[in-house]
């Protein structure tokens, strides 16, 4: 097939560091290529890939200090435009900014949903264009969205040889992602203090989030001899900082469409406690994966129970349900599916 994918502009494919969105769609571009589909990617022009790569801005908007990423989306719409018939189809990890101009050849289109629903705004947007083509991360992530033209839900995938299982013996939890309260830093900071164990918080800071790590994190880091902060890390240390984890933290207190970094821990063989909240009843296999608990209390009696879990076992599931093979099969069962309904009538609209 021909297929174009139209990935967000503030990171490169795949990102230097953090950026989970702009990771999943290079993962699923090079699983194409070398599935031998023509593919053709529309990204910034740091980005590496096998397809052939459209770039729109020199390099990743972020490292430019560019928050404001409008303005190069309408330009990169501008440039898929023109070149719209050459695909079968073409896949937008943007939101929703490509409807009006797509609009008329919606079967043509797919979109991916990687953020969250439940913003208010959000019902009038797919209300308005109720038959776009969209695919959601999970089901968890569909809740707040009106009748609309689901095509599927697709788990995100990772390479298979992209981490290595770990034994886990380095006596520390983990904390991997960014620094904001939804993700839950401080959550994870006492966690770890009453179940008497190490912390190493690797993570990244955004501007918006500057003043909360600041103003509220910094001081409880700075009184908490337990914690060692990291910062960002890339795809090239987190086997070992995830494989020598005795298990990965992650108690969000919203709802996460997904959870990239627990099938990342996964595929290190690595346990994950996790609130349950959003994707992670989904995602989690409880008491094989690793934990879904209500609350701290709960957190810090899993992790008393930590030497039940197989980490083979976890390792396992991961190759069985979140390989990049997986997600590609998925996506392209789909893509199948929008071909052949190229010459039908419009879909029937489905309800989350």
């Amino acid at each position: 097939m021909k297929i174009a994918q139209i990935a967000p502009l503030v990171e490169s494919v795949p990102p230097t560091l953090y950026g989970g969105t702009e990771r999943v769609v290079s993962w699923l571009t090079e699983e194409l290529v070398r599935q031998g589909h023509d593919v053709t990617l529309f990204a910034s022009g740091d980005s590496r890939t096998a397809a052939e790569l459209v770039p729109i801005v020199p390099r990743a908007l972020r490292l430019d200090g560019i928050h404001n990423s409008l303005p190069y989306n309408i330009i990169m719409l501008d440039k898929v435009a023109a070149r719209m018939g050459e695909f079968d189809v073409l896949h937008f990890h943007i939101d929703f900014f490509h409807y009006p101009l797509f609009r008329k050849m919606a079967n043509r289109t797919l979109t991916t949903l990687h953020g969250r629903q439940d913003l208010p705004e959000m019902a009038d947007v797919y209300r308005a264009f109720p038959h776009m083509p969209l695919v959601s991360i999970s089901d968890n992530q569909r809740k707040p969205v009106p009748p609309v033209n689901w095509m599927g839900t697709v788990y995100h995938g990772l390479p298979e040889k992209l981490l290595c299982e770990g034994r886990g013996t380095g006596g520390y939890l983990a904390f991997l992602g960014r620094i904001c309260a939804d993700k839950g830093p401080l959550e994870a900071i006492e966690i770890a203090r009453r179940a008497g164990m190490k912390l190493k918080l690797a993570a990244k800071i955004d501007p918006a989030d500057r003043n909360y790590f600041e103003e509220v994190v910094k001081p409880v880091l700075d009184a908490s001899p337990h914690v060692e902060f990291i910062g960002e890390i890339d795809d090239s240390r987190k086997s070992e900082f995830l494989g020598n984890a005795a298990a990965l933290l992650f108690p969000i207190c919203w709802p996460e469409p997904f959870g990239l970094v627990m099938i990342e821990a996964m595929a290190c063989g690595t346990p994950v406690v996790a609130f349950n909240a959003g994707a992670v009843p989904e995602v989690l296999e409880d008491g094989l994966t690793g934990f879904v608990v209500d609350d701290i209390d709960g957190a810090v009696a899993a992790i008393a129970r930590l030497d039940r879990l197989f980490r083979p076992s976890i390792r396992s599931r991961f190759e069985e349900r979140f390989s990049v093979r997986a997600m590609a099969r998925e996506y392209l069962r789909i893509y199948e599916r929008l071909s052949a309904q190229q010459d039908t009538p419009g879909p029937v609209l489905v309800a989350a």
